[in-house]
């Protein structure tokens, strides 16, 4: 279990993280959503004792990560995948946590033969491709077999097998009844991982639900209709209270009705309907949708740059 209470850290004059309060449940995945700049990273530093938070609190199972006897046992985290000294071999970067944990050395190569490393253990990190520092910081994240994990963009640099591969496994680490937590820019990846997410933007928290009933709510939601009589059946619809857009197909997508309830109207109407067609937003959707005023890093569309 995380628990961050009104969690607020400055840097000079930038607030990071501006009073931030949520909870990381055991058994599911939690994504944790927000633009470049929101105070994601700034955010699991703080969990893990890196920072100094200038206000709130953050625990994990009821204390500070400095109060836990032993660290690794309880929390593993992959932060920065190249936080490795280049000189050592996988092995030996493992066998140095595992000793000042007083890890057993049989779990140094589980992990490594859980994360894919056991034929490369003896090679020096430094010359390790993306994908494979990866791997390293996964496997050193899950050397205590501990009970809280945090990962930030955990599918950087890996093929689509090694994606597939960090999904069942974030799946299975929560199945377990573990508490997991993780950062993504990935939005349809998040979307097969996570059971639910925590977005936050400018270092606020925007929402904290699961990811069904966040794309329920999200307003790009809409039943997309084509009909003969799409006139008459569109000033029926709006008198029941629904909002349209035309489409440039000649269909019209209706918000603040269900389909049944489009249906219905236009069968006691008397209209011909030739499509009645749900659209559900993706997680994507809902989540531009959510964060698009917290956005700080915008990029220029049709600049002079470009058309040259």
């Amino acid at each position: 279990m995380i628990e961050a209470r009104e969690l607020t850290k400055r840097y000079g004059a930038k607030v990071a993280v501006d009073e931030l309060s949520f909870d990381v449940r055991p058994g599911v995945v939690t994504g944790f959503l927000g633009p470049n700049g929101s105070g994601k990273s700034t955010t699991m530093r703080m969990i893990m004792g890196l920072d100094a938070p200038d206000a709130g609190s953050v625990s994990v199972n009821g204390q500070r990560y400095h109060d836990l006897a032993w660290p690794l046992r309880e929390v593993g985290a992959l932060l920065e995948a190249r936080a490795i000294h280049p000189g050592r071999s996988a092995r030996a970067h493992l066998r140095m946590l595992a000793e000042t944990n007083k890890i057993p050395p049989q779990r140094i190569e589980e992990v490594l033969e859980l994360v894919g490393l056991s034929e490369v253990a003896g090679r020096r990190a430094g010359k390790f491709s993306l994908g494979m520092g990866q791997r390293l910081g996964i496997a050193a994240a899950l050397l205590g077999d501990p009970g809280v994990l945090l990962f930030d963009e955990p599918v950087n640099g890996l093929d689509p097998d090694g994606i597939r591969w960090v999904r069942n496994l974030l799946k299975s680490l929560a199945r377990d009844g573990r508490t997991v937590f993780v950062s993504s820019h990935l939005m349809s990846e998040m979307a097969l991982t996570a059971d639910e997410v925590i977005v936050i933007g400018k270092g606020r928290l925007i929402t904290q639900q699961r990811i069904d009933e966040l794309v329920t709510m999200s307003a790009q939601r809409y039943v997309s209709v084509r009909s003969p009589a799409i006139d008459r059946l569109a000033a029926a619809l709006m008198a029941r209270g629904a909002t349209l857009q035309r489409e440039e197909d000649g269909s019209i997508a209706v918000r603040g009705l269900e389909a049944s309830e489009i249906g219905e109207i236009a069968a006691n109407g008397g209209f011909v309907l030739h499509e009645l067609a749900p659209h559900t937003a993706s997680l994507e959707e809902a989540y531009m949708e959510l964060t698009d005023e917290s956005v700080e890093y915008r990029g220029a569309i049709g600049t002079g740059a470009e058309r040259r």
